[in-house]
């Protein structure tokens, strides 16, 4: 079998001190490793320095999705032997919002032992009702409001009022107020997802003014859901089960697509719907794409992006461009340059 369908052989080791917790200020401040394929070679520089890099006729796509304020705490309603409700409540409980299943019905995460049919209160009359479970661990519940059901453009705004910003785990903090501008990209529009697609918060007004001068911009939706940081447990890589991600290609921009233009992806998430549409021709969906050495990119020629988890679908879809050791060899000397990893960390460029 190929190592690179070895999940194993997509592990490092990262000291605890390289894992960003805090973005730096300026955004573009941030550490950029420059990698051409041409001339194989490595340059180290800053994000401010971006533009001088890009190359002059190429298109770049960005991902205009908005995170929600996703996470929610609250407490389970305890029922007496009589099934009436104890009107001290039950314990306590933690709600991850992942994404509307349809109109009424949400594929969350909890935290706190649950069972169907049980309902989880929260500030400001919000009620979750219990109705199914998920052999991945997922469950799906509908929303009250007021006692009143509520659709997703409604509780996206509720969730903003008790919510709270669904910073990835590996941070071991909890949000600030710093976070609710660090954690959200300057072109945020779309609301829906629950991570933020982190190659875009480099950018500063003036750096984002700059490059829209320079280059066609262009816009894609892909709403990021939990799952992008559910770590691949099988041991062969195709094993995994890919998650799936709600997406939106506007036509101008599927129209790009068409074209024979470099492109450059600002971020894996606009890689993946990218690609997406290049193998299904649909702009609208759900997106479920995995990409590696196995089924590497078709249409995206050029990749901006950070340093991703160990084992993750992430460091696989950077693979699917470099290979598997190149882009080992690329993280061990980020690693010896003392660069800083994850979604508050530095960038890598992939020309």
């Amino acid at each position: 079998m190929s190592m690179d369908l070895l999940t194993k052989n997509y592990n490092y080791e990262l000291p605890q001190e390289f894992i960003a917790t805090t973005p730096v200020h300026p955004r573009d401040h941030a550490k950029l490793l420059v990698y051409d394929r041409k001339t194989d070679s490595i340059t180290h520089t800053t994000f401010k320095h971006l533009l001088e890099f890009i190359p002059k006729e190429c298109d770049i796509f960005l991902n205009d999705t908005r995170v929600i304020k996703a996470r929610i705490f609250g407490h389970k309603r305890s029922m007496n032997p009589e099934n009436n409700e104890n009107p001290q409540g039950g314990g306590k409980v933690e709600l991850l919002f992942n994404k509307p299943l349809d109109a009424l019905h949400y594929l969350v995460l909890i935290r706190g032992k649950v069972q169907i049919g049980m309902e989880l209160h929260f500030d400001d009359d919000l009620v979750a009702t219990v109705i199914e479970f998920n052999e991945d661990g997922s469950r799906i519940v509908s929303f009250t409001h007021h006692g009143k059901s509520i659709r997703f453009e409604e509780l996206v705004l509720v969730l903003d009022d008790i919510g709270h910003i669904p910073l990835p785990p590996y941070m071991k903090r909890e949000d600030n107020a710093e976070d609710e501008t660090d954690y959200q990209t300057l072109f945020a529009k779309n609301a829906g997802a629950v991570a933020a697609p982190t190659a875009s918060l480099h950018f500063t007004p003036e750096l984002f003014e700059a490059m829209q001068q320079r280059h066609k911009t262009h816009k894609v939706t892909l709403h990021v859901g939990a799952g992008t940081f559910k770590p691949v447990e099988a041991e062969e890589i195709l094993d995994h089960p890919m998650h799936s991600e709600y997406f939106d290609i506007p036509e101008t921009s599927a129209k790009v697509l068409e074209s024979d233009r470099p492109l450059l992806a600002i971020g894996t998430t606009v890689t993946r719907t990218l690609e997406y549409y290049v193998r299904t021709q649909k702009t609208q969906g759900e997106c479920d794409l995995f990409l590696n050495p196995s089924n590497p990119p078709r249409r995206v020629t050029h990749l901006l992006t950070n340093f991703h988890l160990p084992k993750s679908t992430l460091i696989m879809l950077v693979s699917a461009f470099i290979g598997r050791e190149k882009t080992l060899h690329l993280y061990k000397e980020a690693i010896e340059k003392k660069y800083r990893f994850f979604s508050y960390g530095d960038a890598m460029l992939i020309l």
